[in-house]
């Protein structure tokens, strides 16, 4: 009776081994909630909408964006990340995450531990932008308007700890600038100050600000990455005035721990063949953005060395945020 028992046991977890694996294969059944840590409007929501769609398209479920803006964007990785691991809610990872693991000292998660890695999405140079009243027209001219000015230049960011906000504090690093920094909640609410002329400067991830900037609403000094962005033809480096000087944006795709693979691997195929299609590949540039292309792992390893290389600019430029 006893081998018995033990037969039908062991049946028995191999029966619901294979469900659980069938339900992997048919997954999604149902609508996928996809949380963005910010506001409607800026770089990350404008990145989500883009794939969301392209996975409704070919997935045959809706996925949803779900906007929990607050917190410098740990009210929503949080919400996402203790979400059940059943591959239903995912996050759209994004600088911040890298950035805040080092910035705020009581975080609840841990962007490595907590969060399985499904896929990256793009990259994209931040971009310094002034208010088209601003008297400096380049990065030297700022600089120096800045100095002579110390404490009297605000500069927004799409909230403290977001790579917009410590791109700024780079700078000053790197600069000897003294600068004002105004956070908002999102680029969205930022841009239209900048926009206006409440604040001055902002380096804004390019997607959200491009069309502003080929609007004539604002104006590029430069971009952030070491190499120019052919979606800003002419407009130069940060680092040809600061050499050294290096950031960009990045963001992808997390679910909550333990989420099965065959999910994530189901849903990293699909958002790779996203990146390999010609039309998606025209979005993302127009955006100013590379696809950022690679195996669950490999993003993983992206949000690893992007925790490390941040945590650098957080100690020495003595930003936290409790």
């Amino acid at each position: 009776m006893t081998r018995l028992v033990r037969f039908v046991a062991q049946a028995l977890v191999v029966a619901l081994a294979g469900i659980g694996a069938a339900h992997a294969v048919d997954y999604p059944t149902r609508p996928v909630k996809w949380v963005v840590p910010y506001p409607p409007g800026g770089t990350t929501d404008t990145v989500a909408r883009i794939i969301a769609q392209y996975l409704s398209d070919k997935m045959g479920q809706q996925f949803v964006i779900d906007n929990k803006a607050g917190g410098g964007n740990n009210i929503g990785t949080e919400y996402a990340l203790r979400s059940p691991p059943d591959g239903y809610t995912m996050l759209l990872v994004n600088p911040a995450n890298g950035i805040n693991q080092t910035l705020y000292k009581n975080l609840n998660f841990d962007i490595v531990k907590d969060m399985q890695p499904v896929a990256g999405i793009v990259r994209s140079p931040n971009v310094m932008e002034v208010t088209n009243a601003f008297p400096a027209k380049t990065v030297p001219e700022f600089i120096a308007y800045c100095k002579a000015n110390p404490g009297k230049i605000n500069m927004a960011s799409s909230g403290s700890g977001t790579s917009v906000h410590m791109s700024g504090e780079l700078f000053m690093m790197m600069t000897g600038c003294k600068m004002t920094h105004i956070p908002y909640k999102g680029a969205g609410p930022a841009l239209t100050d900048l926009i206006g002329g409440q604040v001055h400067v902002l380096f804004d991830n390019l997607p959200s600000s491009i069309g502003h900037i080929r609007g004539g609403r604002i104006r590029a000094l430069a971009v952030t990455t070491t190499e120019p962005s052919s979606a800003l033809p002419g407009i130069p480096t940060v680092a040809q005035s600061v050499p050294g000087y290096e950031a960009s944006a990045w963001f992808g795709i997390g679910m909550p721990k333990g989420t099965p693979r065959e999910i994530v691997d189901k849903v990293n195929a699909e958002v790779n063949r996203a990146l390999n299609d010609p039309a998606m590949v025209k979005k993302l540039e127009d955006l100013g953005g590379t696809p950022l292309k690679g195996s669950a792992d490999d993003f993983g390893e992206v949000v690893k060395s992007e925790v490390e290389k941040w945590a650098k600019v957080v100690k020495a430029s003595g930003a936290t945020v409790e």
